[in-house]
């Protein structure tokens, strides 16, 4: 299954240096996500920014997207649906990166909500470790027993809103102690008086986290976009 969605060129021009991939929540697709690249791009210049659309229609509103169904929340289907879209954003990540001449070491991931939660699976069961992953809003997939399934452990930046009503914002401290339990390098910040939503605060952190983790230099390009 081939994945479409809208995306930014290097702002510096040229071949992309690293590669920053962005997961939409449920209920939507890449173009409610990729404007997050707009900020990113402008300390990162030399990184390509993606935000494929989710493989499914929506359950609930088919003329949107989802990374895996809800409709029934037994944790077994939400497994084998994360199962089913984790193979298929492998198969994207081998493509994006074969295309473009770059390693795994070159790749983040980013997501919001069901995003970030695919994010998360997807990104520490890749065989080969990636440089990290930022999950907004996100609740862990997997629980306890995810140690059992890691394959690398790249480090992960958790930020939630602690008046999230969709998510609850206690999933990010069970997230977050499951990942310590597992040697995960993890960094979780909560924002007071956000709900179910990226402010301006988590972009920035997001953003330093993603320069720091791809070993970038920092841009200072004078370009506003």
């Amino acid at each position: 299954m081939q994945l479409d969605g809208p995306g930014f060129a290097p702002l510096s021009g040229g071949k992309a240096a690293y590669l920053v991939v962005i997961l939409h929540g449920v209920a939507a697709n890449g173009n409610d996500v990729i404007s997050l690249a707009r900020t990113w791009r402008e300390i990162l210049p030399k990184a390509e920014f993606i935000a494929p659309n989710a493989p499914f229609p929506c359950d609930y509103a088919p003329e949107t997207r989802q990374w895996f169904s809800l409709q029934d929340r037994a944790p077994e289907k939400l497994l084998a649906g994360l199962r089913e879209s984790r193979a298929i954003l492998d198969r994207l990540f081998d493509e994006l990166l074969a295309s473009r001449q770059l390693g795994d070491a070159s790749l983040a991931l980013a997501g919001f909500s069901q995003g970030a939660a695919t994010a998360l699976y997807a990104g520490l069961r890749r065989q080969t470790q990636i440089a990290g992953i930022v999950a907004f809003s996100g609740a862990l997939p997997g629980g306890p027993g995810l140690g059992r399934a890691i394959r690398s452990k790249p480090p992960v930046l958790l930020v939630h809103g602690e008046v999230d009503d969709v998510v609850p914002f206690q999933s990010m401290a069970n997230a977050k102690t499951t990942f310590e339990a597992a040697g995960v390098p993890v960094t979780a910040v909560a924002r007071p008086g956000l709900g179910h939503a990226i402010d301006d605060v988590g972009i920035a952190l997001a953003g330093d986290f993603l320069l720091n983790v791809l070993n970038a230099p920092r841009g200072n390009t004078g370009v506003t976009v």
